[in-house]
């Protein structure tokens, strides 16, 4: 089996999942992950032919790309915002429109040392970005679980980012004593309906982490109002919220905010109400 014949032979075996651009892509970072070899590299080398190893870990990874198993948690990598990021079982995929929300941020600095804290961190994608561009700002990241805050802080060590990590969970108000006052926080929490569940891809569904998704049907908002509720005591004096949204639900967060907060609702790059960002008047 060449390069050639190993690229072509992923591609089909995906395309009943994927489009098929998705498709080839996977198979450049799944030849790239087994043989070494760049996409230039792959191209370059097309007609080579793969080892007895590289051959039989390339059919073990059809094989799982074939139950929907996404491409990252196979390599145990994702890029975001230009870096590579460790990822599991137990973290979202980091995605383009969050690579918005911390670009929105950015954007938006202006203060020396600025207090962040960011809700749900997952990878850490979303503070270790933070905390590259803006080297003096200081950076609180917290989650519920145990497992992904191990992976995220891998990732700072392995980038090189001091981040303040911490176990908690968001949802239970008496471990706020144990945070402290910020000029910003930035959330992409949980948003998904359970509703809506049935619409989404397979790879998401049966391989990302459930607890980093949904929330329930009745409460979908659950956490924009906690983190409203946190920020009256915990947030600066025109100190900033930033928040990655379901687009569905755009309004609905929007009015979590209103009366208290200068309310700006942004689309990504799809044309979608994905993000809000709420200033404190």
């Amino acid at each position: 089996m060449t390069i050639a014949t190993a690229k072509k032979n992923i591609i089909n075996a995906t395309l009943c999942l994927y489009e098929e651009r998705e498709s080839a892509h996977i198979a450049i970072l799944l030849i790239e992950w087994i043989t070494g070899f760049s996409r230039t590299d792959q191209l370059l080398n097309r007609d080579t032919v793969l080892t007895t190893d590289q051959q039989n870990n390339i059919q073990i990874g059809i094989g799982r790309l074939t139950k929907a198993e996404p491409i990252q948690y196979i390599i145990g990598k994702a890029w975001f915002m230009g870096m590579p990021f460790a990822v599991d079982s137990s973290t979202l995929i980091p995605r383009p429109e969050t690579e918005e929300l911390v670009t929105w941020v950015l954007a938006d600095l202006a203060q020396q040392r600025p207090r962040i804290l960011e809700i749900g961190t997952g990878t850490g994608c979303i503070p270790i970005s933070l905390k590259l561009k803006q080297a003096d700002a200081q950076l609180t990241a917290i989650d519920i679980s145990a497992t992904a805050l191990a992976t995220a802080r891998n990732n700072a060590l392995a980038l090189d980012a001091r981040i303040d990590f911490m176990q908690l969970d968001f949802l239970e108000e008496c471990n706020w004593m144990q945070l402290d006052h910020y000029d910003i926080i930035v959330s992409n929490p949980p948003y998904i309906r359970l509703q809506e569940k049935e619409k989404m891809h397979q790879n998401v569904v049966d391989f990302e982490p459930h607890l980093a998704l949904f929330v329930p049907d009745h409460d979908p908002l659950i956490f924009y109002r906690k983190i409203h509720s946190f920020a009256q005591q915990h947030l600066a004096k025109n100190g900033s919220i930033y928040l990655e949204i379901n687009e569905a639900l755009a309004a609905e967060v929007v009015s979590v905010f209103y009366n208290e907060y200068e309310v700006a609702c942004r689309k990504d790059l799809q044309g979608k109400d994905r993000m809000v960002k709420a200033l404190k008047k």
